[in-house]
Parts: C-alpha cells; sequence; structure tokens
C-alpha cells in the first residue's frame, strides 16, 4: 500500500476515531442472534457488538434483517477468521471482495483480522493456524494486510493469535513480530488477552512478560474471553481457547494491568458457544467498563492517529 492509499483510509475512518473517542469506555460483546430481542429491551450504554464477517457475507436473510437492527442503536465490529493473513498463499480474491462488501455496508467502528492463516489451495479450515516468525513471513503478512486495507480503504486491527505449537524455524519474538507489522502496514493492533494467557501457559513463558514487550500503543481494541481446560500427551495442563464460559480471573488482572498502563481501550467479551442468557453477557461488559474505571487514566497514544 502506497502513502496515498494509506492516508484514504485513514481520512475514511475518522468519524470513527471520533466516535470511539468520544466513548473510550465502550464495551461490547460478541452478537449472536438469540440475544437479539433481549439486547433491544435491555441493552448496553456506550456499547458496541461484534460479529464474524463470513456470517454475513450472502445478500441478505434473517442475519441481515437482526444485524441491521442492532447497527441502528449500536456501533459494530466487524471480525474477520477467514482471511488467511498468515497464509504463504495469495488471499483469495473472492473472500477479499465479499469482506469489503459486509465493511462498506455496516461502516462499523472496527474492523480486525487474526495473525494466523486458515486456507490452503482453495480450501478453507475451521482453524486459526500458527505460522512461523520470520522476514520472510513478515514480509508476506505485510503485503497481505496492504491488500486487504486498500480494498476496504481503512486500516485494520491485526490480533495476536492463542497457539499450542511453536516454531523452530522462528527468528523474531511474537511481540517483535507484531510491533514490525503494525510499523510497516499502519494496521493498529487487536489485543487479545485470553490468548496471551492461553499461550502463555502452553508455552511455559510469562503473560505479564509478553505483554509488557507488546507494542501497547497501538492497541486500538482488546478481546477478553474465557478458556477451557485439558491435559495433553503428557498429562500437562492444556489450556484451549474456547470462549464458552466467563472471562478468568487470572484474565481480568492482567486487562486491569494493561488499562492502567495504557488507559481506555474499546473491550468485547467473545463468547461464541455454550451461550448463556443475555444478562450473563451484558454483565461481564459491565464488569470490564468497571475494571477500565477503576483501573485507567486517558492517555494520549499513538494510536489515536492510526483510525
Amino acid at each position: 500500500m502506497d502513502n496515498s492509499t494509506k492516508t484514504s483510509a485513514v481520512i475514511d475512518a475518522g468519524r470513527f476515531r471520533r466516535a470511539l473517542s468520544d466513548t473510550p469506555k465502550l464495551t461490547g460483546t460478541s452478537f449472536k442472534h438469540e440475544h437479539l430481542a433481549a439486547i433491544l429491551s435491555d441493552g448496553l450504554n456506550e456499547a458496541f457488538f461484534e460479529v464474524h464477517a463470513e456470517n454475513y457475507m450472502g445478500a441478505g436473510g434473517p442475519p441481515h434483517r437482526m444485524l441491521a437492527s442492532i447497527r441502528e442503536n449500536y456501533l459494530v465490529s466487524i471480525h474477520g477468521v477467514c482471511m488467511s493473513i498468515g497464509g504463504p498463499g495469495a488471499l483469495d480474491d473472492v473472500h477479499l471482495a465479499r469482506f469489503r462488501d459486509v465493511v462498506s455496508r455496516y461502516q462499523p467502528a472496527l474492523v480486525s483480522e487474526h495473525l494466523a492463516w486458515s486456507s490452503h489451495g482453495g480450501s478453507f479450515f475451521n482453524d486459526l493456524l500458527p505460522l512461523p516468525y520470520t522476514r520472510q513471513t513478515l514480509d508476506k503478512v505485510c503485503s497481505h494486510i496492504d491488500q486487504v486495507q486498500e480494498a476496504i480503504k481503512r486500516p485494520i486491527l491485526l490480533e495476536n493469535p492463542s497457539t499450542y505449537v511453536a516454531f523452530a524455524s522462528s527468528t523474531m519474538s511474537e511481540t517483535g513480530f507484531l510491533r514490525a507489522v503494525a510499523q510497516r502496514t499502519g494496521c493498529a493492533l487487536l489485543l487479545d488477552i485470553n490468548n496471551v494467557f492461553v499461550s502463555a501457559n502452553n508455552h511455559g513463558f510469562s503473560a505479564s512478560a509478553y505483554l509488557a514487550e507488546f507494542p501497547l500503543e497501538r492497541v486500538g481494541e482488546i478481546h477478553l474471553a474465557g478458556h477451557s481446560e485439558q491435559e495433553d500427551d503428557e498429562n500437562e495442563l492444556l489450556l484451549i481457547d474456547s470462549h464458552d464460559r466467563a472471562v478468568s480471573d487470572p484474565v481480568w488482572k492482567l486487562y486491569a494491568d494493561v488499562v492502567s498502563k495504557i488507559g481506555p481501550v474499546p473491550t468485547l467479551i467473545e463468547w461464541d458457544s455454550k451461550l448463556p442468557d443475555w444478562p450473563v453477557l451484558r454483565e461481564e461488559a459491565q464488569m470490564a467498563r468497571r475494571v477500565m474505571e477503576r483501573s485507567a487514566m486517558p492517555i494520549s497514544r499513538e494510536i489515536n492517529h492510526a483510525f
């Protein structure tokens, strides 16, 4: 992406930057159609709702009608899960065009994707798979992000992954890789704190040390979610980023530490399966706001200029 394209992306996103700066304590949840009636009757103040782009790539029907009703009253966030930004092959042009159309249709406050790959040879997988952190991979990821941002004419946020294996061929740390991507492409970062906690447990490193090295000045959104516990083949604890339960106490603590450093950031509760009744999910979002109010002071950050 050349400088003129990056500039136009920032300009096109300007009104959403203003909306977010007016509501720094914005909190939200994943939008599930089961909760529509409850949300419309008992929603959230200063809230947004996130949807997966791939669920809205059709032309019409009930999903669009429901999301349109949410969009009348709330900001929305479009979260892609199948772009395969970290994949070695070219991006799927049809998928990218559909993604662009969803963004154009709903004019979301935030647009995000994953540092992962999920397709190969025209087949899409139901996984967000890890990648080696090398200079060659960095070049490919940056090229893909440039392509996405050029297509949608605005910056995206790139999410740190939860991982279960690591590559011996990596020559960069994950935090260093993300910093380099943000610097080269002008994208922002989506910090998923549960992903950090899951990966730290699975690979045996400190979540706090990881966050100390993370480019927090580039964070434009935070995700919080629940995780499940299993045992690996050696009977060691294995955490799974399952999005099927409440946020754990250690993740809340990490979140409080982050917002105490960088101030309020739009924060989303991800809950994708074993859905609770709406009041439970609503309370999780309210909890995030209370943590921000207790822990954070507004701080001017570089990310304010990225949207």
